[in-house]
């Protein structure tokens, strides 16, 4: 089933895509991918991208999409753990992790041409890059970890069950028209598309996010469908109110969010401005989603992520692995039959590590209340445990994110002799905006208790932010102990 897809001025009909499609999967085969093979893909969104993520499951090859930000020892390392016989990269992406590539064929995506390195067999015709949901790699804080999806027994009824759990998280219904500008490398934007695709939707696919251009998308198209990431909601709203007004938004139907927390003052304002059309959802590469809320939900419990979709459960456990009293946080554990199951590229005690009485867990912390509705705190490797006391950066960077003149901001701990932990943020002030140290301090102290106030506040251009709102702060805590010497 193929979709209408829309991209730059371009738009191809269902029928064309299928032919073009068609031409993808000859020329894959050609170059040696057959069912069973694992390759690797780096490209940005963009039409060769969408077409052969159509045909890499009818290939059953295992297919690891790389992020085209990373540079050449963190492609190196996923490469030789995933074991991909084959890399297909955009020529303008080849330079940054040349360095890092093993020694596997490698051909070079140029226009409509893939092109083999000199030295190696060349294939010149049409041809384009690839994704599958077989495979999807994971953002460790340390390395990355190969996610394999272990086809099902019974097809049928795996992607019945797939349909539901997409539909109940994502929206789409066939006719729907949706918008992605995330980047497909990732999971979820990924599994967007592709159930899309099953939909046989109309879809609007971006190079890359743009807060105004996204508004006009929306009313140019009249989407009815869309996802976004928090991150996207935040510069959406410091758009000026004069352009926010400028556009027509009634079409929208569902805007799927996932893949990092919300925070509920972001999400009652986007409520406000675009209405009653923003559904959350907890879920991670290994699980598939797992809760959903709805906006009048999400308004009555401030900050969750929502209830299990049917067909999920959910236990909060402590260090013992004993299940806790609602209320009460601890590592959040997932029971599935929707998700297909997986485990870990040369990794299996990994996987086995992560799983207690059939529930796995991916090592995030938060608690369930009263009534069944999720909350996420944080992720347990980004939790600081400041002088015996647990505190989670993301409730901080919540706090920060609405601070006028903050673009971006990552708060991470950083050894201290005194305390165990002590707390850094680094800040990415608004283009033309100054802020101080005590500003940000002074700020933080009407919102939150003393010792979850950073002591150490740096500001920064930019920060290492992946397209859909990640940060990379394994990098800016390396980067910060090297400059500081401890």
């Amino acid at each position: 089933m193929f979709p209408t897809i829309s991209f730059g001025n371009l738009e191809i009909a269902p029928q064309r895509l299928a032919l073009r499609s068609a031409k993808a999967a000859g020329v894959l085969a050609g170059i040696g991918i057959k069912d069973g093979d694992t390759f690797a893909v780096m490209l940005q969104n963009e039409p060769a991208l969408i077409e052969i993520m159509l045909v890499a499951r009818q290939l059953g090859a295992y297919v690891v999409p790389l992020n085209w930000h990373f540079k050449a020892d963190e492609c190196g390392f996923i490469l030789r753990d995933s074991g991909a016989k084959t890399l297909i990269i955009h020529d303008d992406l080849l330079a940054q992790i040349s360095a890092g590539i093993p020694d596997i064929p490698v051909f070079e995506v140029q226009g409509d041409a893939i092109t083999a390195k000199p030295g190696q067999k060349s294939v010149q015709t049409s041809c384009h890059a690839m994704h599958d949901w077989h495979a999807e790699v994971a953002q460790a804080d340390v390395l990355p970890k190969g996610v394999r999806r272990i086809p099902p027994a019974d097809t049928a009824a795996a992607t019945q069950r797939l349909a539901y759990m997409n539909n109940r998280a994502l929206g789409i219904t066939p006719g729907a028209r949706c918008l992605i500008s995330a980047p497909l490398y990732h999971s979820a934007p990924g599994s967007y598309f592709l159930f899309a695709a099953h939909c046989a939707a109309w879809l609007r696919v971006e190079a890359r996010f743009d807060a105004e251009a996204t508004l006009a998308a929306i009313e140019h198209y009249k989407i009815t469908h869309a996802y976004l990431v928090p991150i996207m909601f935040v510069r959406l709203l410091r758009l000026p109110q004069k352009v926010r007004n400028r556009y027509d938004l009634t079409s929208l139907q569902f805007v799927a969010t996932t893949g990092a927390p919300c925070p509920h003052d972001v999400k009652r304002a986007m409520i406000e401005w675009f209405g009653e059309v923003i559904y959350e959802s907890y879920a991670a590469s290994e699980i598939g989603y797992v809760t959903s809320i709805s906006p009048r939900e999400a308004l009555a419990k401030p900050g969750s992520a929502g209830r299990p979709i049917e067909g999920v459960s959910l236990a909060i456990l402590d260090d013992q692995g004993e299940e806790v009293p609602p209320g009460t946080i601890g590592k959040i554990y997932v029971r599935t039959n929707l998700a297909l199951p997986f485990t870990y590229i040369n990794r299996p005690a990994d996987r086995d590590a992560i799983e207690h009485n059939g529930f796995v867990t991916v090592g995030d912390i938060g608690y369930i209340d009263a009534d069944g509705y999720l909350f996420v705190i944080d992720r347990r490797t980004d939790l600081v445990l400041s002088g015996g006391v647990n505190i989670y950066p993301a409730e901080i960077e919540a706090q920060l994110t609405a601070m006028a003149g903050v673009a971006d901001c990552a708060v991470f701990g950083v050894p201290d002799g005194e305390f165990g932990q002590s707390l850094v943020a680094v800040i990415q002030p608004v283009n033309g905006t100054v802020l101080t140290m005590r500003q940000i301090q002074e700020f933080l102290a009407l919102r939150l208790a003393n010792f979850k106030i950073p002591r150490v506040i740096q500001f920064r251009d930019t920060l290492p932010r992946e397209d859909t709102g990640k940060i990379f702060k394994r990098r800016l805590r390396e980067q910060y102990l090297s400059c500081d010497g401890t």
